[in-house]
């Protein structure tokens, strides 16, 4: 299927790439799943097609962490049939039904691990089993668009980057069962163990959150649409980037500077996810506004300190906090209605 989907792709001539970013952000990822319920309803209300989704709108979806698991289900097949399994909202729902199971530590667990500091803070388990019911044995090769999804293998020492369109040129050794590469992007390290899985071909990959190192993957997904297309320019980019809410939390020198390792663990990742993203929103906004095509690049996040119901914590998948999330998305939507609406007909060349 994949290879058929890349041929036609490459052959025939797009006048735009359209691009959708996914950051990652644990069960967080319950914000940008909402507001693209949202954009859903406006595609479907636009075009006219009640059946229309998320992949039908774009032409490249990249995901890491919890964006990663959000590309697989909205590119997933539904079996043989060249159309998407899940709605935006069958999508969400599986951080709703299943986060707190996820995201749940036993006792003993907490006990062994001392709280996440001497080992994993949550077992993989109930996180592979729900990935496994809801991707099955559909494999890389069998994505509907190309996408690109991070991790970062730990052995190598290198980025990786699974990305549907290499399998076409490659083989097997570049495929893998799309439950393993959702695994493998989520992979966060303190959080689960690293995930050890083998592509098609059996080669071994021991591979971590992609979060280390591209937590906002929309510069990746720009570089990976010039690959596609040699031929594209910027201006031939539409790129919706999504956030999943940031803190602007404050350290103080006076408490920082006398920090060690333990001190620096929660707070390091903090900056580093947070630092990241906003390191590549400011170079995309640069490189469109320097193209005259600014319009063709929104990207949407929240500041959850503006949402006292929210407990940022990118494990706390109570019922309360979820549904926090939950409306904390649907709100980012609302306050986002007119550009979300404009973006949406740019996608549909209306």
């Amino acid at each position: 299927m994949l290879v058929v989907v890349i041929e036609t792709f490459r052959t025939q001539w797009r006048q735009t790439m359209r691009i959708l970013s996914l950051d990652g952000g644990g069960i967080r990822g319950i914000i940008p799943g909402q507001v693209l319920v949202a954009l859903e309803q406006k595609l479907q209300k636009i075009s006219g097609k009640a059946e229309m989704r998320i992949a039908d709108a774009f032409d490249l979806i990249a995901g890491t962490s919890t964006g990663g698991i959000l590309t697989c289900l909205y590119l997933c097949p539904e079996g043989s049939k060249p159309r998407p399994k899940f709605s935006a909202q069958e999508a969400v729902d599986l951080y709703l039904q299943n986060g707190d199971n996820i995201f749940d530590v036993s006792v003993f667990k907490n006990i062994e691990s001392l709280g996440g500091l001497s080992d994993e803070k949550y077992s993989a388990h109930v996180l592979e089993k729900t990935l496994k019911e809801y991707l099955g044995d559909l494999k890389l090769s069998d994505m509907l668009k190309p996408c690109l999804i991070t991790a970062y293998d730990i052995t190598r020492r290198k980025a990786q980057f699974f990305n549907s369109a290499d399998v076409a040129k490659k083989g097997n050794g570049w495929d893998f069962y799309l439950r393993d590469v959702a695994r493998a992007t989520s992979a966060a390290p303190t959080y689960f163990e690293p995930a050890n899985i083998s592509a098609l071909d059996r080669q071994v990959y021991p591979l971590i959150d992609g979060g280390v190192f591209a937590n906002n993957p929309a510069m990746c997904a720009c570089v990976e649409a010039f690959n596609l297309q040699p031929k594209l320019k910027v201006n031939d980019l539409k790129v919706l980037s999504l956030g999943t809410g940031e803190v602007d939390k404050s350290y103080h020198y006076s408490e920082a500077k006398n920090w060690g390792k333990l001190g620096w663990i929660g707070p390091v990742l903090d900056v580093m996810m947070s630092g990241v993203s906003e390191t590549v929103d400011f170079q995309i906004q640069k490189l469109f506004n320097s193209a005259g095509c600014s319009d063709q690049y929104l990207r949407l996040q929240l500041n959850l300190q503006d949402y006292p119901d929210v407990d940022p914590a990118m494990d706390n998948a109570s019922e309360h906090n979820m549904t926090a999330l939950e409306s904390a998305g649907q709100q980012l939507a609302l306050d986002s209605e007119h550009e979300l609406t404009m973006f949406a007909k740019m996608l549909l060349g209306s």
